[in-house]
């Protein structure tokens, strides 16, 4: 496995463990509001970019959590040079 694809599993493997700890994870709303007393559009879409700011904020977190974890794998050489 090359060194990306490992990287790319981590990554992965990282942001299924934040979801699973999310207690109330929305998933985005695919119905379009009814204009007719359903939920107002303003409404519809505001929920979304809520959930789509959730979900790239786990994914923020899951990378810098990767790069935390490459950090302690391979720390810099400050003796070089």
């Amino acid at each position: 496995m090359s060194p990306s694809s490992q990287r790319r599993q981590r990554l992965h493997e990282l942001l299924l463990a934040l979801i699973a700890r999310e207690e109330d994870l929305q998933l985005m709303d695919s119905e379009h509001p009814q204009l007719d007393g359903g939920t107002a559009p303003g409404r519809w879409l505001d929920q979304n970019r809520r959930t789509l700011q959730r979900y790239q904020a786990l994914v923020r977190t899951a990378v810098t959590l990767d790069a935390l974890l490459d950090a302690e794998d391979s720390p810099p050489d400050f003796g070089a040079g």
